[in-house]
């Protein structure tokens, strides 16, 4: 079925939904490679017009990639709460979602309604306020060792990559992050090697971390799940199983990523933490997206990168996962030419995270060939936060000497907290008040900080003196 639409005098037609969605997207310089994305201005007015009045019903009852991911997005739909909001328009869907009563609906349960191709579609015809409002009222909140996502929480993810993975060294940014209230989402870190010795070396050093100061948070490697598993096996603690997925077949096979190896690892770390204990909620998934990973792949299929993406976070609801993060600006220009770009893409990925449920964080960065900087930086970090971002990153100095590339640090992600009257997670937050870190909720700062802060800030010099060779 093609789609056509008339402006001023000049008609477009579109030859299918794939075409239209194409089209109707944002400008990104990954769809102009990938030859989908409309070729002019007047182009991209006419397919927004034209994709407005496509209802949800045709959205849903069109293939538009015949793989395993379509078929897995089909098996988790609630066809049930869907018939409520089938015959809208994904113009007239849109105005609901800006409603303030959508959200009611969504928490009884809605959002399982809602596909990813419903959520892309949606936010293609929003702009960045639009983005940001229909998001910022959508809370999900998952519970691993503590509680993420609830209102007013930012949470932090501590980055304390390596470049030779050094135990002493990654203890030494854990500290940094710590002290400054962060890691309630996660102490994550990306190893240089991916063997199982390694790995397996690096849980257990931020896992001591963590038992020794008491901290109620989850430590993860963000090696391939394969090899996490055989950490595991081998005796490791894991506490989340992460992975990076696509919104294809093709792409997630890139990765090395099957959808029943993903549901077997997430039920061996579920084993392994009932034997363990200590947990709270059963969400063990970390997973990671980007706009473009389908492309850089290959694999698109002929699908726009949002639509790609939006269709990754179909993936991950399938997992229940604990924390999703889009790493917006780090797979490079090609995809994301520049700031407003990379602007465009971390809210857009935001908003369709959390239309479908998920427990979206984003990491606001910039590979050093992007046109981008502190400043475009600070600009998203501040927008997201106003979205309800569940989590950011806290990178030592924004600047992450493994992966050579930018993000926020731990002072950025307290100046938000500041700036917003936003918390860390409940659990954390009054782990931070009983060492003296955080004093009536506010981070001890001053010039001679309390008895309790200094003796905090010794267990942690001793937790890392333990692991210096």
């Amino acid at each position: 079925m093609s789609y056509r639409s008339t402006l001023r005098g000049e008609t477009f037609v579109f030859a299918d939904l794939r075409e239209l969605f194409g089209r109707a997207n944002e400008e990104k310089s990954g769809d102009q490679l990938a030859g989908v994305t409309a070729r002019s201005e007047r182009e991209r007015v006419a397919a927004k017009i034209a994709l407005a009045d496509v209802s949800l019903r045709e959205i849903v009852d069109y293939e538009f990639i015949d793989d395993d991911v379509t078929a897995l997005i089909r098996r988790d739909h609630d066809t049930e709460k869907f018939a409520a909001i089938a015959s809208l328009t994904v113009g007239e869907f849109r105005e609901f979602v800006l409603d303030p009563g959508f959200v009611s609906l969504w928490n009884d349960g809605l959002h399982r309604a809602i596909t990813p191709e419903m959520a892309a579609a949606t936010a293609k015809l929003m702009g960045a306020r639009d983005l940001i409002a229909g998001s910022a009222r959508l809370r999900v909140v998952t519970r691993c060792r503590n509680t993420m996502g609830e209102a007013g929480v930012l949470g932090v993810r501590i980055q304390p990559n390596h470049p030779t993975d050094d135990p002493s060294g990654v203890a030494l940014s854990v500290i940094d992050g710590l002290v400054m209230g962060c890691g309630d989402a996660v102490i994550g870190i990306n190893p240089v090697n991916d063997s199982v010795a390694s790995v397996a070396a690096l849980e257990h050093a931020i896992g001591r971390i963590i038992e020794q100061i008491g901290a109620p948070t989850q430590s993860c490697v963000l090696a391939h799940f394969t090899t996490q598993l055989a950490a595991l096996a081998a005796g490791a603690p894991i506490d989340l199983l992460f992975q990076s997925i696509a919104g294809t077949e093709g792409a997630n096979r890139s990765f090395g990523v099957d959808l029943t190896a993903l549901a077997e690892g997430r039920e061996a770390v579920l084993a392994h933490h009932r034997s363990r204990g200590g947990f709270i909620g059963e969400q063990v998934m970390y997973f990671e997206t980007g706009q473009g990973s389908a492309l850089s792949a290959e694999a698109h299929g002929g699908l726009d990168q949002l639509t790609c993406e939006a269709r990754a976070h179909g993936v991950a609801r399938a997992f229940d996962p604990f924390l999703v993060n889009s790493v917006v600006g780090f797979i490079g220009p090609e995809y994301v030419a520049d700031a407003r770009q990379i602007m465009r893409a971390g809210l857009e990925d935001h908003f369709m995270g959390k239309l479908l449920g998920l427990p979206m964080g984003v990491d606001v960065c910039y590979t050093n060939h992007v046109d981008a900087d502190a400043d475009t930086t600070d600009q998203l970090l501040m927008l997201l936060a106003t979205a309800g971002c569940n989590f950011i990153m806290g990178v030592p100095g924004s600047d992450d000497v493994m992966l050579n590339y930018q993000s926020t640090s731990p002072h950025d992600a307290l100046a938000a907290r500041e700036l917003f009257g936003l918390r860390p997670a409940p659990e954390f937050a009054d782990w931070l008040e009983q060492v003296g870190i955080h004093v009536g909720g506010k981070l001890a700062t001053s010039s001679e900080p309390g008895p309790a802060a200094l003796r905090s800030i010794d267990a942690l010099r001793g937790a890392v003196a333990e692991l210096a060779p």
